[in-house]
């Protein structure tokens, strides 16, 4: 017998959840009186004789779908289905003698047969494989994902509300790029035929934000897509969401406030609280955040002091009783942010902002106002994964066009992640950018940590994963 052919809509329905809230009261063997419609998918089913009983779930919840042979219409085809099918169904609301909330089944519909199979809401889908590259089976099979996203979606709402209740407008600048440019990173690569070059997927989106800032936009922000051809790790997708903003007349030290303001307000707003347990450890992301220099942070906890005035050599040898390797190349400032990242980082719990980076790794910072070996730079870490990193941005197109030069410098010697000359960014320079502070916030390592995941593939729907071997 062939299977009807399915109906293109199914009016009128509402949310389980919304059933469930409204009669959340209703005795053991009571009957409502309301008629309702519900649709979603069969994730249990239970045929016993005369009667059978479904599971029936939407994205808001689940609701038990009770069917009678005697006032069900096609109570046979009822029966019949299936594991995965998608379903709408009308009737009363009661609740079971056993005081399960119900709809009492006085009609249904088959929307959709499921063709293959998956695990149900007692086994689920453990295999992690299949949860990354079936996202659609993993939602729906495991308890709890469904909730990361919408977590995520709550997120990144309260993000632009926040920022444009702090007078941030939102902006959109091009994804594909003549010059990939605003941080060290191995671009994609394309042909563009019309243009008869190559374009770049953006790496970030630092240098057009701050040519409209020198175009008058003076607090703006962008949330989307960047792209850097580097591994895969927990911590690293090669396709993310970040978050850049900036504003003038602020510095790093005003930035480190909104970074602080945003990551609080959002999760008061999702969670309710500020006060975390992440990774079966507790976490307060209540402002202010302690604010220490990265050469401070190195010396407590690793025990070595590392200044940047001890010079390459001292550095080198404090790198390698640390057990961190450095590259012959590398002057004093390369040499303290790598033991910087190999030994401290990780090890940083609480927030905190580690100020003050050397200018030889921060070339897009302006340079620090009382050290020009360092730069007015920080990153905002928490629970030892830094989530944001800001700059008092560096305004002077003469010392922009000389950092860039030496990156331009360092990429012609094969250094692929080295940024090349952006003469547009210099032009615009050149036209006089007020002073200005900028913040890069990473979206995914924000929702990493408001929902608890160690893994960045947690909550990224469609992580990149190597091609699927077919046969």
């Amino acid at each position: 017998m062939s299977t009807p052919e399915p109906p293109y809509r199914f009016p009128g329905t509402q949310a389980t959840a919304a059933v469930v809230a409204r009669h959340a009261g209703l005795a053991a063997g009571g009957s409502s009186g309301e008629v309702v419609a519900v649709a979603g998918r069969v994730m249990r089913h239970r045929p016993q004789g005369r009667l059978a009983f479904a599971d029936l779930r939407d994205w808001t919840g689940s609701i038990q779908l009770f069917a009678l042979e005697a006032t069900t219409e096609d109570f046979e085809g009822f029966s019949r289905l299936a594991l995965g099918d998608w379903v709408g169904a009308s009737g009363e609301v009661v609740r079971t003698k056993r005081g399960e909330l119900s709809v009492r089944v006085e009609r249904f519909t088959l929307l959709a047969k499921a063709r293959r199979g998956f695990g149900d809401k007692w086994r689920g889908v453990h295999d992690v494989e299949v949860r990354h590259r079936q996202r659609e089976v993993d939602l729906w099979a495991n308890e709890g994902v469904r909730e990361v996203f919408l977590l995520r979606s709550r997120a990144v709402s309260a993000l632009r509300r926040h920022l444009e209740a702090r007078g941030f407008v939102e902006v959109e600048t091009p994804v594909l790029q003549p010059v990939p440019g605003g941080a060290n990173a191995r671009p994609f690569v394309t042909h563009y035929h019309a243009m008869h070059a190559d374009y770049y997927l953006r790496i970030a989106t630092e240098l057009y934000l701050k040519r409209l800032v020198v175009g008058g936009f003076e607090r703006v922000f962008e949330l989307g897509k960047d792209f850097r051809n580097e591994g895969l790790s927990p911590r690293h997708n090669p396709e993310f969401t970040m978050l850049e903003a900036y504003q003038a007349y602020a510095d790093y030290l005003d930035m480190a406030g909104l970074v602080e303001g945003l990551v609080s307000s959002v999760a008061l707003e999702v969670l309710g609280t500020l006060h975390l347990t992440h990774q079966g450890r507790p976490l307060d992301l209540t402002p202010p955040w302690r604010r220490v220099t990265l050469a401070e942070a190195v010396a407590e906890v690793t025990g070595v002091e590392c200044r940047l005035e001890l010079g390459r050599d001292a550095l080198a040898a404090a790198a390698a009783r640390l057990g961190v390797e450095v590259q012959p190349g590398w002057g004093a400032g390369q040499v303290l942010a790598e033991i910087y990242e190999k030994t401290t980082e990780q090890a940083l719990w609480e927030p905190v902002h580690v100020l003050d980076y050397p200018a030889e790794v921060s070339p897009l910072a302006r340079r620090h106002r009382r050290d020009g070996a360092l730069a007015e730079r920080l990153t905002s870490v928490v629970a030892g994964r830094e989530v944001a990193e800001a700059y008092s941005e560096l305004v002077d197109p003469d010392d922009q066009r000389a950092r860039l030069l030496a990156q331009a410098a360092r990429r012609a010697a094969g250094d692929e992640e080295a940024m090349a000359l952006d003469e547009d960014f210099l032009r615009a320079l050149e036209h006089g950018m007020p002073p200005t502070g900028g913040i890069g916030l990473g979206v995914d390592r924000l929702v990493m940590l408001l929902a608890d995941r160690a893994n960045i593939r947690e909550v990224i729907l469609f992580p990149a994963l190597r091609p699927e071997s077919r046969g």
